[in-house]
């Protein structure tokens, strides 16, 4: 039914007389739909585990004082990624021996809350990070918290703890040389961990790969897969993370250490397929064999490839993921495969490109389908320890010197700005939420915001 003439010129009247009102509304409705939009960083890769952001503007160049919205002092060391959820920031971080999770606000970085989740911590070699390493996750009602002493707890937003785990008790003493630095994932109503260790001495045989999958309510084992390999010596060691992947019809957990990939079913844990022969020698590695050969760059998943890392002098694999894939994987399998890899930074995908971060600061970048090189080329001469992000055009990393680095995405390579943080060492990679680019160092936390 239609309204009335006079209903009609009644609300004319009204619209004129308070159009002012109307608008208002409308550009706070707008508005909130902005916020509600705006991508969250709940894990330590982003929102999609991919390192890759919508959002749009961000600032290209800074220092420790422009385009700075704020910054927060640490209490201490860490190289874990802060993670984002509407207004709150979760960072973990060392305190001395403690081990803390602070909560921050979004806005001015004000401590809203701050927890001690456990103590003992321990630094690695030459500073290069501590048991403050793994990342946080959160599902905007509860946030988990890993460290490399082997804690695991759960807390909700507002620092109350819900559960706490001792892996070293659950699934054996964690015995690996740096600590265990792999960032549990979150996916549905689970979190799943990989723990690749196993005593560092020559002969010794004993080794521990478990893969884990635990309720992300309670903290109760559902359910625990022994992953055996032949690695030997470091080998066994693996500070890489697992990763959640679709494959067309299915959805597998990557687990990455220990010589070998390898897919396993989410309801049981067993494996789906295997890729050994990482450490070769064999025709996916030609250089190998090396009793150091430690993973701990993590796979990177887009465009239905599997891009894995290996280590030192190994090589880049794309692996085409496919429901048909299954049992011992081999060269048969792989499109192509890079002569360098990165030994700690995370492979980017972005389009049709994938961008390898090498640690002493040279990027390459290649095609996604074919392998095929674009540039190789030299952006800062110092160790890179963080992974790559992108943003709106732009890929964003640091050295462990202080020094960042925005390079445009794709085929041409442009560095768009060096970006200076006073020498101030950094290992966290960069997260990105709400307009906003949380760098993390040893000493601050820095919002960037044009």
């Amino acid at each position: 039914m239609l309204p009335s003439t006079g209903l009609v010129s009644s609300f004319s009247r009204l619209f004129r007389r308070h159009s002012g009102l109307f608008c208002g509304i409308g550009l706070a409705v707008c508005g909130m739909a902005k916020i509600a939009y705006a991508d969250n960083w709940p894990q330590w890769r982003g929102p999609k585990n991919d390192a890759v952001s919508t959002e749009k503007s961000l600032a290209t160049s800074w220092d420790q004082t422009k385009n700075v919205a704020w910054k927060t002092d640490m209490p201490g060391q860490g190289g874990a990624t802060p993670i984002v959820w509407g207004d709150r920031i979760f960072v973990t971080s060392a305190d001395g021996d403690d081990l803390v999770l602070i909560c921050l606000n979004a806005k001015d970085g004000k401590q809203i809350w701050r927890q001690k989740v456990t103590s003992g911590n321990r630094d690695a070699r030459a500073g290069e990070g501590n048991s403050a390493s793994p990342s946080p996750s959160t599902d905007g009602k509860h946030v988990w918290v890993f460290f490399s002493t082997g804690i695991l707890a759960c807390y909700d937003m507002d620092g109350k703890e819900t559960w706490k785990v001792d892996c070293n008790e659950r699934f054996g003493k964690i015995d690996i040389q740096f600590g265990l630095t792999s960032t549990p994932v979150l996916d549905g109503d689970a979190i799943y961990l990989q723990l690749l260790h196993g005593p560092m001495v020559r002969g010794n045989q004993e080794r521990t790969g478990k893969v884990v999958k635990l309720n992300k309510a309670t903290g109760e084992t559902v359910w625990q897969y022994d992953r055996i390999t032949e690695a030997d010596f470091e080998c066994k060691h693996s500070y890489a993370s697992p990763l959640i992947v679709n494959d067309g019809s299915r959805k597998l957990l990557v687990v990455h250490g220990a010589d070998c990939t390898t897919g396993h079913d989410l309801n049981t844990g067993k494996e789906a397929w295997r890729l050994g022969g990482l450490n070769g020698p064999t025709k996916l590695n030609p250089k190998g064999n090396d009793i150091t050969f430690r993973f701990v760059a993590s796979p990177a998943f887009g465009g239905g490839k599997l891009i894995i890392p290996t280590c030192k002098a190994g090589p880049t694999i794309s692996l085409p993921l496919s429901s048909s894939l299954s049992g011992n994987l081999n060269e048969a399998n792989v499109d192509w495969i890079a002569p360098e890899t990165p030994d700690v930074a995370i492979p980017l995908i972005v389009d049709d490109l994938v961008y390898l971060l090498h640690n002493d600061g040279k990027l390459k970048c290649v095609e996604l389908a074919t392998g095929k090189q674009i540039y190789f080329e030299r952006t800062h001469s110092f160790q890179h320890r963080t992974s790559p992000v992108y943003a709106d055009g732009h890929i964003y990393f640091c050295a462990k010197d202080g020094t960042c680095t925005v390079v445009k995405a794709g085929r041409n390579f442009e560095i768009v700005s060096t970006n200076e943080m006073g020498k101030e060492p950094i290992t966290a990679s960069p997260a990105i939420a709400d307009g906003t680019l949380l760098i993390r160092t040893y000493k601050t936390l820095y919002a960037i915001r044009k």
